[in-house]
């Protein structure tokens, strides 16, 4: 017997003993205690008979090969390997989509919870997901107008985690705010937003972002198709609008995802990374929304394949006035923002 064989025998009843004795009483886990037992098994079965994986090498065709055996072993292994990290994977994708169930549903009973809160409901509601942004939201809230086409407006704002005065400055203008304990990310933000205002009587939510980027007397250019009928949805398009100098990186790659996105669904959009956009509260309840990033897109993606209609209105999308874009670098943020768009085509 060689000395490598002799090795993985020790190895294998060692790593035997240490299950036994590592998962049982209290701290027994079933599905360790099998995986690391099958694995101890197998090692030891191994390097006893080698020839029990024949079957394995001549699958493979390697048994031309002076290390057939052992390449076949590892093959085999690091398909496992995969298999085993995608249900690793899903599992612990269940376990955060219950976690973040359990941050909205808390967040939001704070706000539901206060007596002002239905009073301060209108049919159309101005959404803002906030992180840091009490300098621009002195700026932007005070400029939100009281109606829109007849029908009254308000505000609610997401604070995601803010260490400044953004819930703050919120509430000195009057408006609800609901606080994440932690910053989420923006897409986390907006699904504590909807989850509140699926509850309420708002017919129409338009999401803004809280930078000063978007322009409060635009938001009857969103909202009136909608009013009209025309659409269940509308996004603003700098593209069909217009723009502030910004980076051309960042603008190649609104054309480049407006593209793809096109081209996925099959219906023309310009804008797909545009956060200014309206809907109707009433279509939200058959959307898949799981993005905590990256977001404006997975919207679009979800609201094509529940056949909602889609229309886009043009914008001007100004500089921002005060403090860094949360977004990060324009690459960084370009793989990503791709990586959501063909995920999200991709699901069920």
């Amino acid at each position: 017997m060689s000395n490598l064989r002799l090795f993985g025998i020790i190895v294998g009843v060692f790593t035997l003993l240490f299950t036994f004795l590592r998962y049982r009483g209290p701290k027994w886990k079933r599905s360790n205690f099998i995986l690391l037992t099958l694995f101890s098994l197998l090692l030891i079965l191994i390097c006893i008979n080698p020839d029990s994986v024949n079957f394995a090498r001549d699958m493979l065709s390697l048994e031309e090969y002076l290390y057939g055996r052992l390449l076949s072993l590892l093959i085999l292994f690091n398909i496992f390997i995969f298999f085993f990290t995608a249900y690793i994977k899903s599992k612990q994708g269940t376990t955060l989509i219950q976690i973040d169930k359990l941050i909205r549903h808390l967040t939001a009973a704070d706000l539901t919870d206060n007596p002002d809160y239905h009073n301060k409901i209108k049919p159309i509601m101005i959404l803002i997901p906030a992180l840091n942004e009490e300098d621009n939201l002195k700026e932007l809230l005070p400029k939100i107008p009281d109606q829109v086409n007849g029908e009254q407006v308000g505000v609610l704002v997401i604070d995601d985690g803010s260490e400044d005065q953004t819930r703050q400055v919120t509430l000195d203008q009057g408006f609800l705010v609901a606080s994440n304990p932690v910053n989420r990310g923006g897409g986390a933000a907006l699904r504590v937003g909807y989850d509140i205002l699926k509850k309420s009587t708002c017919s129409i939510c338009v999401t803004m972002d809280a930078d000063g980027q978007h322009q409060p007397e635009e938001i009857i250019k969103l909202v009136s198709p909608i009013i009209k009928n025309q659409f269940d949805f509308v996004i603003g398009s700098r593209i069909l609008g217009a723009r502030e100098h910004d980076s051309t990186i960042r603008i190649a790659g609104v054309y480049l995802f407006g593209a793809l996105i096109s081209f996925l669904l099959g219906k023309k959009f310009s804008d797909p990374s545009s956060g200014f956009r309206a809907f109707k509260m009433d279509k939200m309840n058959t959307i898949l929304l799981l993005e905590d990033q990256y977001h404006t897109s997975e919207l679009i993606i979800e609201a094509v394949k529940k056949d909602i209609s889609i229309g886009e209105a043009p914008i001007t999308i100004l500089k921002r006035n005060y403090g860094k874009s949360k977004k990060g670098k324009n690459f960084i943020y370009g793989l990503y923002f791709m990586k959501t768009i063909i995920k999200t085509w991709w699901r069920q």
